[in-house]
């Protein structure tokens, strides 16, 4: 929820304002809570490349110790290395200063677990809790903490990547490849992980500065001038980032931008191919994903909104695979955080082994459209509106789990409350526009009444 000032607080850690919501006092303040929440220990601490990130570094790092934490700083390094590093070096937890997608002027914190993963909605809600009382575990003077700058966990990463794909079989191919890393700190890690395939890479801000070219969500609208560099520089695909590299974007030969919803669903079609088992996505993402497991044989599970509660179903139902359709794609092979690196090796390992085109591949899948909307609502009016959703498609498959799902045969509509503003995000797939849009319009108005 955002307080007064705008400050964004929830179970994943805070978000807001530079200079303005998030003060360094704050971020001092939420560090020291999970500090206190992990009662000292090792945590990793790392940062993507937004320039309000040195200053946050400190705070944070100054809250730890202050906990009697001992720090291991890994300095700028994507989100899901940090997972691997609080893993590798057998940490407490871990906090990554980013505000993923949002933009320059934003920051935040992200905390993990000592199973490196985002903390559990559970886990969360205690640190928010501690963070809201200022009740602070305070180190004595001779019990601070330290900190340590270890090796750089990034050839770890790298090497469990490789290390799940066949690295000879994507080599032979000799793809051509363009990254846009958009000044962000997945840029450096993704150039050494496509030369290691034997790609000839096209860089595009790869440079982990915090300058981003374009705004900072990977999605369609923000890519009108990177997408048709892949066609003029010859290249089989295009991978774009986001600041903190835990969302991939995907623009095939022919310089068109793909849905973010087709990154999980390539990755989630080509690990099938090697193995059949559960996989599990959010209830927001696209169906085009449960028909691929359906014809692989395989069951697909939809858990609330949120990476947290992606990877605790699938720890539940011991998933091969999952994420979300915002470009985030999991592999417990690798870590439990949204990971695009092992999505660009699972992508380019299935061109590879078809010897098709990326738009090819995309051809090949179930078609549906999508569209996002929202609706201003006092929470109040919501349980009123949302019964009424239901006796109004009294025909449709109902699910709570989160909002309210609702689902017919060849489309859905999702409608949940926002954490942060009076609104209710509605969402509908169909199988073509007309039919989507028609079903948030309905609904909209079936919530106001």
């Amino acid at each position: 929820m955002a307080s007064d000032d705008g400050l964004i607080v929830s179970v994943s850690g805070i978000r807001g304002i530079v200079g303005e919501s998030l003060t360094p006092e704050r971020v001092t303040a939420f560090a020291a809570a999970l500090g206190t929440f992990l009662q000292g220990g090792s945590v990793v601490v790392s940062r993507d490349s937004r320039p309000s990130g040195q200053m946050l570094r400190h705070a944070v790092i100054a809250g730890l110790l202050s906990a009697g934490c001992r720090v291991e700083d890994i300095g700028i390094a994507p989100t899901p290395t940090v997972g691997i590093a609080v893993r590798h070096f057998q940490s407490s937890g871990g906090i990554q200063i980013s505000a993923s997608h949002n933009p320059s002027p934003w920051n935040g914190l992200k905390l993990f677990g000592g199973d490196g993963a985002v903390l559990s909605a559970q886990q969360g809600a205690e640190v928010r809790g501690i963070f809201e009382s200022g009740e602070f575990r305070r180190a004595k003077w001779n019990e601070l903490g330290e900190v340590r700058v270890p090796l750089d966990p990034a050839e770890i990463h790298l090497t469990s990547v490789c290390d799940n794909v066949s690295v000879a079989l994507i080599h032979s191919s000799n793809f051509r490849v363009m990254l846009d890393g958009n000044g962000g700190a997945g840029g450096p890690l993704g150039v050494q992980l496509l030369q290691a395939f034997g790609c000839a890479v096209v860089e595009m801000c790869c440079n982990a500065d915090g300058f981003f070219n374009h705004e900072a969500e990977p999605i369609p609208a923000h890519l009108g001038d990177v997408a048709p560099m892949v066609e003029r520089t010859g290249s089989n695909i295009g991978f774009a980032l986001d600041p903190d590299a835990d969302r991939l974007a995907l623009i095939d030969e022919q310089g068109n931008c793909l849905s973010e919803e087709l990154t999980l669903a390539l990755a989630v079609q080509y690990r099938l191919s090697q193995q059949v088992g559960p996989v599990v996505i959010n209830m927001s993402t696209s169906r085009v994903i449960e028909d691929i497991a359906h014809q692989a044989g395989a069951r697909c599970l939809r858990s609330a909104v949120g990476e947290a509660n992606v990877v605790a179903l699938m720890r539940e139902q011991g998933a091969i695979i999952g994420g979300e359709g915002n470009g985030g794609v999991i592999d417990p092979r690798i870590g439990w955080v949204r990971d695009p690196y092992i999505g660009m090796a699972l992508i380019l390992e299935q061109m590879a082994s078809t010897g098709l085109k990326l738009s090819e591949l995309v051809a090949a899948l179930p078609k549906y459209s999508m569209l996002k909307t929202k609706c201003v609502i006092e929470r109040s009016q919501l349980a009123s509106g949302l019964e009424r959703l239901v006796a109004r498609w009294p025909d449709a498959s109902v699910n709570r789990a989160d909002g309210l799902r609702l689902d017919w045969h060849d489309r859905w509509v999702h409608v949940r409350p926002s954490n942060t503003e009076p609104i209710v995000r509605i969402i509908a797939e169909a199988v073509d526009d007309t039919i989507a849009a028609e079903l948030c319009r309905e609904a909209g108005e079936c919530l106001k009444g």
